[in-house]
């Protein structure tokens, strides 16, 4: 399989992290007739995790960065698990959770951070359904953890 998109990522100065190890008891990904389910990702930058709450110690742009790091480690677990990114017909589901205080209503800005980078990195292909919910706390005191279902090319 080639590798267009990773050499038109590398060409806008994008690079895919390590695809994070489990923390617990599950696998990144599970494939099913496919489809491509990507276990939670946590916001981290370089191998740090980016904690914080929207509304309280964070702002909307740090949000964002944070969903945007969600999205990049989608997409590494995506070519770990099915060998490349252009193996992807189509980003089908995004599920955000926005780490926040009880009275922040901007999870859907923040969840564009994600969105956005997996148009980014996709194209049209990457246009897809989507949830932002806010919740009161994430695995390890993350600010943003996403979720993702993507339906694969047939070989």
């Amino acid at each position: 399989m080639t590798n267009h998109i990773e050499k038109a990522l590398t060409a806008k100065g994008i690079h895919l992290p390590t695809p994070a190890a489990p923390v617990a008891s599950y696998v990144p990904a599970v494939e099913v007739n496919g489809m491509l389910h990507i276990s939670g990702q946590v916001s981290m930058n370089d191998g740090e995790l980016i904690t914080g709450r929207l509304g309280d110690n964070m702002s909307l742009e740090e949000g964002q960065q944070a969903a945007k790091a969600c999205a990049l480690m989608i997409a590494a677990q995506i070519k770990k698990a099915a060998g490349s990114l252009d193996r992807v017909d189509r980003i089908v589901k995004l599920g955000v959770f926005v780490n926040s205080t009880a009275d922040y209503t901007d999870h859907p800005k923040v969840a564009n951070g994600c969105s956005d980078m997996m148009e980014v990195i996709f194209g049209a292909a990457g246009q897809h359904a989507r949830s932002a919910v806010g919740v009161a706390s994430l695995p390890l005191g993350v600010a943003v953890e996403v979720d993702a279902i993507i339906a694969l090319k047939l070989e």
